[in-house]
């Protein structure tokens, strides 16, 4: 590939390592090509490299724009890939005029909080470089936490693509007397002390002064501790006079900017991070390969990179007591911040190597190309439900939707329409449209090959007819927009209207071309309806091939709800249901688990906020121990949640589903023929009343059964597991 880097010149520190290390890597596979829009120590450094450089450099620099078009018009690269703002406004104005050159920034910080300093370039670098931003193809973020940030700012989660930094740990740093090192740069060190250390610019957003206050108040506790700052910037002033009010004197050192950052880390035994807003800092690894233990503000890519007390610390932006609290723990016990060095050392060497970033870069490239080709034809799904209103089931469905099309073609581009465009693109890293934007929706379907109705049980009019006429409109729309449709894994009915079961037959009939089902009772309804040209397949609910959050995360969630994860608990989720106003049933039942059983009651809403009706109304009399559980956006935790319940006992559908994922034992009380259909379906229908015939003696009976009797329920599991295939197999087929 023939890749153009751009970047500003000015760079320096994480940013300029990234860039040289990134090239230096790149260029031996490939024709890399270094632009530097200015002159001095990043271009030199380039060259000494030996990065192919070119520098367009004067004294008016939209002339140097324009030299850069140019050039890169001539050079024709497969990609250009900017860094930095002024990189950034030089590919705007490329894009202004040839646009159709593939240029891809990457984002190394908060651009909004670049210039915190200057209030000036703030509003005149600061602004264009937002301005320019929006004019690249793709963006890559080097943290989770920025790709959230852009997709919240209005950018496309379809274009932005995440890298961690890497870093060459190969290369030792040649030993040194750690004592003359620190002294001679002015720190009051002796053998036996504690240094912290950091290298940052001394700039508001690395918010220094929090770690001068953490350690000011740690080093009344330990006398031995010592703190290295290496950088400058325009704090450094401020900060000097913020040590000195702390009386700090020599045990704190500016050193100002260090070239051997190596060196410096080297000299210290931690390494702190204090800002309040980063990517992901290479400042962490390169204190990581020098053994330094590690404390940081949870910024960027912290948590991917540091299992809180496990190898590091992580605390919040500015909370100086959690900070001062780590510092004192670390610097008093030397075996745990050995211990703490070593895991982080061994855990970032294997996965944020040099290697592996370049690795990771060049396929990113490699789909950028990709995904330009697939441009110029029909490509990827547009997804249809009942999205972004709260409901803990429907979101599961979306879910497992979306990763068994990433399973198909992580490339692949997809669309959800949902009531909440900007929480769907937040929680589920996917382009999201509004549910009733019909120009949207329309405009997707053109693009889309497929469009996938479901899951869930939206072919109905139980609820209303007009949802049943809004999915049956996007059904045929969508047919007659020329895209493939599937409805996947789904529930029928029951529809009780005859006008609305002919429209239906009709709709079906003319514009569907698979329908995956989720039990057999709806096959039943499609040939009573008479629908039959479909390819017509039984399948499971899509939420059966989600894996669950690990055991240790459910734990943690449920310590954080007050709850002990070590607990035995009966499950209850109830959701309102017409005049249904018994819940009464289930306070009694709760109370008869818990003295016959010692199982404690959890309530646990699945739609919020109207499961928290009904569930208050069982416990608001309840005499017995028992928790309301707030639910998790984080299906997969939300399903690993249930794996911690001994029985289950609900009304709402996906309670019983996310049961069965994870083999625990369910009672059904079925308010509508996807309930009862889905117990029929695994071989259950003894565990399922009617909710209108619902009884306390018929729900304490079945509690007696499960708890006296051993129901195995990984069968049911296993083969839902396997029929749930289909609906991947079936939408894989149409695209």
């Amino acid at each position: 590939m023939k890749i153009m880097h751009v970047a500003g010149g000015g760079d320096r520190g994480g940013a300029k390592t990234h860039i040289l290390s990134l090239c230096e890597r790149l260029k031996r596979d490939h024709d890399i090509e270094l632009i530097s829009m200015r002159k001095g120590e990043f271009a030199d450094e380039a060259v000494e490299k030996g990065i192919k450089t070119r520098i367009f450099y004067s004294k008016l620099v939209f002339l140097d724009y324009f030299r850069f078009v140019k050039h890169v018009r001539r050079e024709k690269p497969d990609i250009v890939h900017c860094h930095g703002a002024k990189a950034n406004t030089a590919a705007m104005f490329l894009k202004l005029f040839f646009k159709k050159h593939t240029t891809v920034t990457t984002v190394h910080s908060d651009y909004r909080l670049d210039y915190l300093h200057s209030f000036v370039k703030r509003m005149t670098i600061g602004k264009l470089n937002a301005f320019s931003l929006r004019f690249f193809n793709y963006y890559i973020t080097v943290s989770d936490q920025f790709s959230k940030m852009l997709i919240s700012r209005g950018f496309s989660p379809n274009k932005i693509m995440t890298i961690y930094n890497g870093l060459d740990f190969s290369t030792p740093t040649p030993s040194f007397d750690r004592g003359e090192y620190l002294r001679a740069h002015g720190l009051n060190y002796e053998g036996g002390d504690v240094v912290l250390g950091i290298a940052a610019r001394l700039t508001p957003v690395k918010d220094i002064a929090t770690l001068l206050s953490a350690f000011a108040a740690a080093r009344k506790q330990n006398d031995r501790l010592r703190l290295a700052i290496g950088g400058d910037g325009e704090d450094m002033q401020k900060l000097q006079r913020q040590a000195q009010q702390l009386n700090l004197g020599r045990d704190v050192c500016f050193f100002g900017w260090v070239s051997d950052v190596a060196s410096f880390y080297a000299a210290c035994d931690i390494s702190v991070l204090c800002s309040i807003s980063e990517s992901f800092p290479y400042a962490l690894l390169e204190g990581i390969k020098e053994g330094c233990a590690t404390i940081t503000s949870d910024v960027g890519g912290a948590r991917a990179l540091i299992d809180h007390g496990r190898d590091g610390y992580i605390f919040e932006p500015r909370d100086v007591a959690a900070f001062t609290g780590y510092i004192l723990e670390l610097s008093l016990d030397v075996q745990k911040r050995r211990a703490f060095a070593q895991r982080l050392l061994s855990k970032s060497s294997s996965l944020y190597s040099l290697d592996n970033m370049a690795k990771s870069q060049v396929e990113i490239y490699q789909n950028i190309l990709t995904i330009k080709e697939r441009h110029k034809q029909r490509y990827g799904v547009l997804i249809c439900g009942a999205y972004g209103r709260g409901n803990s089931g429907d979101e599961a469905i979306l879910t497992a939707i979306l990763q068994s099309m990433r399973q198909i073609d992580p490339l692949m581009p997809l669309t959800v329409m949902t009531r909440k465009p900007k929480a769907t693109e937040l929680l589920h890293n996917v382009r999201a449209i509004y549910t009733f934007n019909i120009l949207s929706f329309w405009a997707s379907a053109q693009k889309s090959k497929l469009f996938i109705n479901g899951g869930g049980s939206l072919i109905q009019d139980v609820t209303s007819s007009r949802s049943l006429y809004f999915y049956l409109y996007t059904i045929f729309s969508a047919k007659r927009q020329k895209c493939n449709v599937i409805m996947y894994g789904c529930s029928i009915g029951r529809i009780s209207k005859s006008f609305n079961a002919g429209m239906t037959k009709k709709v079906l009939n003319s514009s569907v071309d698979i329908i995956t089902l989720r039990d057999s009772e709806s096959m039943r309804e499609l040939k009573q309806m008479g629908v039959t040209k479909p390819d017509i397949r039984l399948s499971a609910d899509p939420v059966v091939c989600l894996t669950p959050a690990s055991g240790e995360a459910a734990a943690d969630y449920m310590l954080g709800q007050g709850i002990n994860p070590e607990g035995n608990y009966i499950c209850f989720a109830l959701r309102a249901w017409r005049d249904f106003d018994r819940y009464d049933i289930f306070t009694k039942a709760a109370e008869y688990a818990y003295t016959q059983y010692g199982l404690t009651a959890v309530f646990f809403p699945i739609e919020r906020p109207s499961d928290y009706a009904p569930s208050h109304m069982a416990t608001v009399n309840l005499l017995t121990p028992h928790h309301v559980l707030t639910p998790s956006d984080d299906v997969a935790l939300t399903i690993a949640l249930m794996g911690k319940m001994r029985l289950v006992c609900a009304i709402r559908l996906h309670a019983l589903v996310f049961a069965t994922a994870v083999a625990v034992p369910f009672i059904a009380a079925s308010y509508d023929i996807k309930v009862s259909g889905f117990m029929d379906y695994i071989g259950a229908p003894d565990a399922c009343q009617e909710l209108d015939k619902l009884n306390y003696n018929w729900l304490s009976g079945q509690i007696d059964s499960f708890m006296q009797e051993r129901h195995d329920v990984s069968a049911p599991s296993l083969r839902l597991h396997e029929l749930e295939k289909q609906n991947t197999a079936a939408a894989r087929e149409l695209l």
